[in-house]
């Protein structure tokens, strides 16, 4: 017996189901579809693994809310790069109040039950720690335009409608960016 679950790839037969009444199979297609963008967008802005986690949560819970006002002026994808940016704006913020009001940090560094290598996995976050600390230090435009090209393998348009730099403009955003992280990496 076969347990497949359909899964829909197309973001126009998300909306067309969600909008027929099968919210079920639209927000788990929707979900599945966008939780790695996400999660990368999350992880950019908020340079946490846990707080990439839950931003990415409050991104869906409030994309899927909001998903029968969409309007369809941009692409989902688009509308939900908006909508995770604002919740990681809204964390970042809250961590800024917050932190005004607690006395001590503790932080611990916890390695991930049932990982096979614990080694592997330390030199992997330190490597990914590395990155994104190298990544932080880019201009917000380059970083965004780097992170959007590279990682999401978005065109140049898409991410022109995303951020509102025409295209010549995010194609010297990405060149400096690629300079700026490779002589980072490589000096440390």
């Amino acid at each position: 017996m076969s347990s497949a679950v359909l899964i829909l790839e197309n973001d126009n037969e998300i909306l067309e189901e969600f909008t027929a009444g099968n919210s079920e199979l639209a927000a788990t297609s929707f979900v599945r579809k966008y939780q790695n963008f996400v999660f990368s967008v999350a992880l950019r802005y908020l340079q946490s693994f846990d707080d990439a986690e839950d931003a990415a949560q409050e991104t869906f819970i409030k994309a899927l809310k909001g998903l029968q006002k969409f309007k369809g002026n941009s692409s989902l994808k688009t509308w939900l790069y908006r909508i995770t940016t604002n919740v990681c704006n809204n964390m970042i913020r809250k961590k800024k109040v917050m932190s005004l009001f607690r006395s001590s940090r503790n932080d611990y560094f916890n390695i991930a039950d049932g990982a096979l290598n614990p080694e592997e996995t330390i030199e992997r976050r330190e490597f990914e720690e590395h990155f994104l600390k190298a990544l932080n230090k880019l201009p917000e435009k380059q970083r965004e335009t780097f992170a959007l090209r590279y990682f999401e393998e978005l065109t140049y348009e898409e991410i022109s409608s995303m951020i509102g730099t025409s295209v010549g403009g995010l194609k010297a955003n990405y060149y400096q960016a690629t300079k700026k992280l490779a002589h980072y990496l490589e000096k440390n």
